[in-house]
């Protein structure tokens, strides 16, 4: 009870200070535009400023043809289909890799080539095959998220411990038992960071190469803001990204938790 206790007193003392840590930072943003005038509103707009264009965008196409709901609905569109496919052939990869000698020898050599490219680099190769729709972008989606799930299942079972693997082996498991009931459980933390990593990845990813080649999202529409001066679009554009990638995360969030209270946890 006192362990109960004690930990919903820190997590309200954690929202406490989460949300005067965010009204100081609107605080002083507000005293260095419009109170003081330190910059100016072609320059930084108010907070007051952005939250009014952060409304308005809910229900005005101008000036890039779209509300801010279908950009963020295009971007998710995108960002999901890349990285769920990265996620989808990354952690079976990475764990087969670890796990078989084999596999890792035969493809370790060619991902060491790849990681160090950045996916953002891929795009004009892509855009050449693809043009600039959504294959294009969700493949450059698929290489950012890739490697990080790729990495960190890799790690995650290599860093399984021995002495576990011994005591299922004493007790008769098989080599697949011991995959499935020692090693991938055993990995699971390591494996959600990798898909944290990789949704991170893959929305930065995303930005860019909407800011490069797109019609529609949220890094288009920060791209028009700037051609046209808008500075209080483009941190509108920053805070829906900023908003939905911690939306998205949260999520992730969640399922960890789910899949760790279903018994995976070792």
């Amino acid at each position: 009870m006192n362990q109960n206790k004690n930990g919903t007193k820190d997590n309200k003392k954690y929202i406490l200070m989460s949300i005067c840590s965010v009204l100081v930072f609107l605080f002083i943003w507000e005293l260095v535009t419009d109170v003081l005038g330190i910059f100016k509103s072609t320059m930084l707009p108010s907070p007051v400023k952005v939250f009014g264009t952060f409304i308005d965008k809910f229900t005005n196409t101008k000036p890039d043809g779209a509300t801010i709901q279908v950009h963020t609905l295009a971007s998710l569109k995108v960002a999901l289909s890349g990285y769920l496919i990265g996620v989808g052939i990354g952690v079976p990869l990475g764990i087969a890799m670890a796990w078989f000698r084999k596999v890792d020898c035969f493809v370790t050599p060619l991902f060491d080539l790849l990681r160090p490219v950045p996916g953002i680099a891929w795009l004009p190769v892509l855009i050449v095959f693809f043009g600039i729709g959504l294959l294009s972008k969700a493949m450059v989606i698929f290489l950012s998220a890739f490697i990080a799930c790729v990495i960190n299942s890799y790690s995650g079972i290599k860093n399984t411990r021995m002495v576990h693997l011994w005591v299922g082996q004493t007790f008769g498991a098989t080599r697949s038992q011991l995959l499935f009931k020692v090693a991938i459980p055993t990995a699971l933390p390591m494996i959600f960071t990798g898909l944290k990593v990789a949704l991170g990845a893959s929305w930065n990813a995303l930005i860019a190469a909407e800011l490069l080649a797109s019609t529609k999202g949220l890094g288009f529409m920060i791209n028009q803001a700037r051609g046209i001066y808008r500075p209080d679009i483009i941190l509108v554009g920053m805070i829906a990204v900023g908003i939905t990638g911690a939306i998205l995360g949260y999520l992730i969030e969640l399922l960890q938790k789910l899949v760790m209270k279903r018994g995976w946890r070792q």
